[in-house]
């Protein structure tokens, strides 16, 4: 029996900043840090560039940077593998990528989901450990981060690719865990699609699916013979006036056997609050937490409720996203704040015509390709 160790989102800033460039581990990780040497492997998403060149590209945003020494936080602690398939990975341009990857290697740390172009991004890492080949595969949502053939970035999220790289590659391990830096902030249930991916993938090969970036605990289920969380929250990301949720997070254990059978634990943890780094819930609140987080994974196995949950999520979200979508300054969007100007704006035919160049498969192509031309030129 091996025991892996899955930590949600780190970025070292605020006052954790000093922490990690002093290798401060206990005041870091405190408590936390004997699980982490206890574990045969510990993976955590690294949600920002180690770098100490400021090149921010343009983006909608923030754009998340750290210094390079901050690596020295991460040493002798037990993790020794960074996911960086996230949206934030490529906020500094190439020269930030390159040196998190130099700065990780250096370190003897592992990188997966991010390369210096789409091959080296897609890369299965594969650890042999107790005798059980682990295979180790990252993707990210497309938003600024994601690589190319011939440019640096993150590996996506792409279903048709992921099923050739399963498939090509699927003699090379026993057990395979996909993390998902996916889904919407500050939403604790999965949407119709984040569920049905999920889902497919283990239907694919995956053994375990961790989705991440929703800096928030969401829930679970067990699918298939194959273990899913949609969302796990933060491990250490110190955040100004942090929304409800925010500093709570879970890791993720795995215990697998040689068989290929495994159990999953959920460690609950306070980041940022009341102190600097990240703690262990005491038992009382770790309690709570753990019966919300099995509330919400009952919940999810009606698809009605899912589909519910969802339109009410998209309802608060809906003058936002309508006027991102038609270009609306922020004076338009305080004068529609509930949706009443834009009535008189725009006609039904109007808001069709745009949603099914949205919707399209083919128009969206289209779109997507003439806004990477346009952007390209800026």
């Amino acid at each position: 029996m091996i025991q892996i160790l899955i930590g949600g989102d780190i970025c070292p800033r605020g006052a954790d900043l000093q922490s990690f460039e002093q290798g401060d581990t206990v005041g870091i990780f405190h408590d936390l840090l004997d699980d982490f040497k206890a574990a045969d492997l510990v993976i955590v998403n690294l949600e920002c560039p180690l770098t100490d060149v400021n090149s921010p590209i343009s983006k909608c945003g923030p754009a998340l940077r750290a210094s390079a020494a901050c690596i020295a936080g991460f040493k002798d602690t037990g993790i020794s593998v960074f996911n960086m398939a996230n949206n934030h990975i490529l906020d500094h341009g190439s020269q930030g990528l390159e040196s998190t990857l130099k700065v990780a290697q250096a370190a003897g740390f592992a990188t997966m989901g991010a390369g210096r172009n789409i091959e080296d991004a897609r890369r299965i890492l594969v650890r042999s450990i107790g005798g059980i080949r682990i295979g180790m595969l990252g993707v990210a949502e497309h938003e600024f981060s994601i690589a190319t053939d011939t440019a640096p970035g993150a590996n996506p999220l792409d279903l048709i690719d992921i099923v050739r790289n399963i498939t090509t590659h699927r003699t090379e391990w026993d057990y395979l865990i996909v993390l998902v830096h996916g889904g919407n902030e500050g939403y604790p249930y999965p949407s119709p699609r984040l569920m049905d991916t999920c889902r497919f993938l283990v239907e694919q090969g995956a053994n375990a699916v961790i989705c991440q970036h929703s800096h928030c605990v969401g829930c679970y289920e067990d699918y298939c013979g194959g273990h899913i969380v949609y969302g796990q929250g933060n491990l250490v990301f110190n955040w100004p006036d942090p929304p409800p949720g925010f500093t709570e997070g879970v890791v993720v254990r795995l215990c697998i056997a040689v068989s290929g059978k495994s159990k999953m634990e959920l460690l609950p943890c306070f980041q940022s609050h009341r102190q600097t780094g990240v703690t262990k819930m005491k038992p009382a609140a770790a309690q709570a937490l753990i019966k919300t987080i099995a509330e919400r994974s009952r919940s999810i196995q009606d698809a009605t409720f899912v589909k519910t949950q969802w339109q009410q999520f998209c309802n608060t979200k809906e003058q936002a996203y309508l006027s991102a979508v038609l270009g609306h300054g922020p004076l338009f969007q305080r004068l529609n704040k509930h949706g009443t100007v834009g009535r008189y704006l725009y006609s039904e035919k109007t808001l069709r015509r745009t949603h099914n160049i949205i919707r399209c498969e083919a128009h969206h192509e289209i779109l997507n390709t003439i806004f990477e031309k346009v952007l390209h030129k800026r």
